[in-house]
């Protein structure tokens, strides 16, 4: 493995020579060995691979560094953080999406199995009684019922306000209850199934509620079941629901960082989520949640006015695309003014001797390379990394499907949305 690294101490060598013909290192595709299912409790798009962070403690050991205190700037659904616990780390980790860091609370608590089932039939009781429903405001009630057939509608309605009145208040019983409610609900309504992009199915037919909740809760149990109770003490796990960019820092630095950034022009989370959000009382108008996510497409800006803040790299990118599509051009110089300042934090919030590991992709717009992995790479030299280690890492489900078709679902049709079968692993090292 080591062999396959490439280092970069300069910026120099990325104007030279980018990361694309960094080698690829088969290590870093696969696992050698079955995801745990607390992993598969609820969808959640571009999942980090829990492998990789199991490869990361292994590769920080082997540098001398013992990871006591483990951190995930983007933790989404809490992969790294599930992972750290797993390994007898503390935790550290943010993330700006309501519906990210319920999924990662509930995975990463120590919930017992038998305690979390015993609340089911109460709450399956209390739900098929009907007539209850739970506190929504007219525009979320509007926007959730265009999703959902009338009956299930009143179902969902039904078991989330048995939810409430049955579990324990500001629980951590209460959080996998409504995480499992929030991974049924695509299923339950007409959003096109695999889909990543919202889009309505008309004929489809739904799941029905309560049998569908009762076996997400089933294997929530057997996922906790799976884990057994840990052979080492467990460490403290923090996940705040708030923007890397302004978190409050942790109380101690952190010995490594784990993570993977959102794809500029890609995925708005905000919009995927929109029944959990909805559903939940994140929001009265899911829109709201885009505000202050990195790379959102919907941030604006002035693209004359913020060049100056643009890296070498980043003002290539930005202004190869502009003369392709001005809005998209302003986009990736948002996004890379973003994750310059994201390398700055890392660097404040790690301990000396620290790395901080990120998994990051390319892609392509309009004809254009959009090199996310050279920016970040030379956005963290920047920052005061003394060196970063580069390698690449094959996708194998894009290996096959390299485009997306309008509804976001991968294809083998030659579109307009090519999808590189690769990504990058880069180790910033202090």
């Amino acid at each position: 493995m080591e062999t396959l690294f490439v280092d970069i101490t300069d910026v120099d060598q990325l104007w030279s020579r980018r990361l694309r013909d960094v080698p690829a290192d088969p290590a870093w595709d696969v696992s050698d060995e079955r995801e745990p299912r607390m992993h598969r409790i609820h969808a959640y798009p571009a999942k980090f691979p829990a492998f990789i962070a199991t490869r990361a403690f292994a590769y920080a050991r082997g540098h001398g560094l013992n990871p006591r205190r483990v951190a995930d700037v983007f933790c989404g659904c809490g992969t790294v953080a599930h992972e750290a616990q797993r390994a007898g780390l503390a935790f550290w980790g943010c993330d700006i999406n309501p519906v990210a860091t319920l999924i990662a609370r509930t995975k990463s608590a120590r919930l017992d199995p038998q305690t979390l089932l015993s609340y089911l039939g109460s709450v399956l009781r209390r739900a098929e009684r009907g007539g209850e429903r739970p506190d929504l405001s007219p525009a979320a009630e509007e926007r959730l019922r265009r999703w959902f057939q009338p009956g299930q509608f009143d179902a969902l309605g039904s078991l989330l306000a048995a939810i409430r009145e049955e579990t324990p208040t500001d629980s951590m019983y209460r959080d996998a209850y409504e995480c499992m409610f929030s991974a049924i609900l695509k299923a339950c309504s007409q959003w096109r199934q695999r889909s990543i992009k919202p889009a309505l199915h008309p004929t489809k037919i739904p799941s029905p509620v309560l049998p569908t909740f009762a076996q997400h809760m089933g294997r929530l149990a057997r996922a906790l079941s799976e884990e057994g109770r840990p052979a080492h003490r467990q460490r403290p796990v923090e996940i705040h629901r708030a923007n890397a960019l302004t978190v409050a820092r942790p109380e101690r630095l952190v010995s490594m960082i784990i993570s993977s950034p959102p794809y500029v022009t890609s995925y708005e989370y905000a919009d995927l989520h929109q029944l959990s959000s909805l559903w939940l009382g994140y929001a009265d108008d899911y829109r709201d949640l885009r505000a202050g996510s990195i790379g959102s497409a919907q941030h604006s800006l002035n693209l004359k006015r913020s060049v100056n803040q643009l890296n070498r790299i980043g003002n290539q990118v930005v202004f190869s695309l502009y003369d392709q599509d001005r809005r998209a051009a302003s986009a990736v110089a948002n996004y890379y003014i973003d994750m310059q300042a994201i390398a700055r934090r890392c660097r404040e919030l790690l301990a000396p001797q620290g790395i901080a590991m990120f998994v990051i992709g390319n892609t392509k717009y309009a004809g254009v390379d959009i090199d996310n992995a050279s920016h970040l790479a030379e956005s963290l030299l920047d920052a005061g990394f003394g060196r970063v280690r580069a390698v690449r890492r094959t996708i194998s489900n894009k290996i096959a499907t390299p485009f997306r078709d309008n509804s976001g679902r991968f294809s083998r049709t030659r579109t307009g949305h090519h999808v590189y079968a690769h990504e990058y692993v880069l180790m910033a090292h202090l």
